[in-house]
């Protein structure tokens, strides 16, 4: 093992420490769901690797969702995610996750427990109240930015976000001409994406036009994806169709409806939030891909 790997790995075990005393002190419970399900959530763009038993989760979105309806309150879980045909400088098919649900907020008070969460990791781990990567000095200082994806796309992007919808180029230009600007220099919050961008998150009373999702951005990096929760079984249900009705026009297979979510009473009223930590542990350790922060990839074992 290199010095390098060495002082990265006992970092992201100080990180993981600073996580789940962060939730600890403010009376979360830590759980452990199953990692191989008989279903999952259907995604468009996310594919599942199967196994003969079933699936292995690309998430544990489902199984804490059937928690919460259990009554188990506020909650948080790390553990490995499973994603088919994802491999890169900042992707592995085997992840690690942390996800939680804090009851009676919406996104903006789990945004701003968010920031909160990274900013004390960076003072108890490091001492310090920024980071560098990739050349640039980060400020951590709270309270980060926050910007409508709609702005971002005036801001940053070669055409409008409605233009970029209709012409269905939203992805290429998010890719290439919105993400690479996005939190250079301090983090921010990119929000309030279409309504039918809205995945699993509330639609705004304010406007029926957005919905209460957001995603955090580090130095041009994605490091979280959290929003106000849906919590209407039979309006999820719908929008978990409409993902599958997507998959069969992209040419994947549909995926079965999860039977356990679909007898869900009633979600309570929350927002959740996913943040890649061997993400996170990159922009601690100002690694430049994602191999540099695991013990071992799938490559060489």
């Amino acid at each position: 093992m290199s010095q390098g790997l060495r002082d990265s790995i006992l970092l992201r075990t100080k990180i993981l420490q600073a996580i789940r005393a962060f939730f600890d002190q403010r009376g979360f419970t830590e759980v452990e769901t199953p990692i191989l399900l008989p279903y999952i959530i259907p995604e468009a763009h996310i594919d599942a690797i199967r196994t003969d038993e079933g699936y292995l989760h690309t998430s544990p979105e489902l199984c804490m969702k059937m928690l919460l309806d259990r009554g188990y309150g506020n909650i948080f879980q790390i553990c490995k995610c499973f994603r088919k045909g994802e491999r890169g400088t900042l992707h592995l098919p085997e992840f690690t996750m942390l996800e939680w649900y804090h009851l009676g907020i919406d996104y903006n008070g789990l945004m701003d427990e968010c920031e909160l969460l990274i900013y004390t990791i960076c003072k108890e781990v490091v001492n310090k109240e920024g980071i560098i990567y990739k050349g640039n000095s980060i400020d951590l200082t709270l309270p980060w930015d926050r910007i409508s994806l709609k702005d971002a796309f005036l801001r940053y992007a070669s055409v409008s976000l409605e233009d970029a919808i209709k012409q269905d180029i939203f992805e290429e230009i998010m890719v290439k001409e919105v993400e690479p600007r996005l939190g250079i220099n301090r983090p921010v919050f990119v929000k309030d994406y279409p309504a039918s961008m809205a995945a699993l998150s509330k639609i705004s009373c304010a406007d029926p036009g957005i919905s209460e999702r957001f995603e955090l951005y580090i130095c041009g990096l994605e490091l979280a994806n959290g929003y106000t929760e849906l919590t209407d079984i039979k309006e999820i249900k719908e929008r978990l169709d409409n993902e599958n009705r997507k998959r069969a026009l992209m040419g994947k297979d549909r995926y079965p409806i999860p039977k356990g979510f679909l007898r869900l009473k009633k979600i309570p009223e929350c927002a959740g939030i996913a943040l890649g930590i061997d993400r996170l542990v990159m922009l601690f350790c100002n690694s430049a891909g994602i191999d540099e922060v695991v013990a071992l990839t799938y490559e060489e074992i």
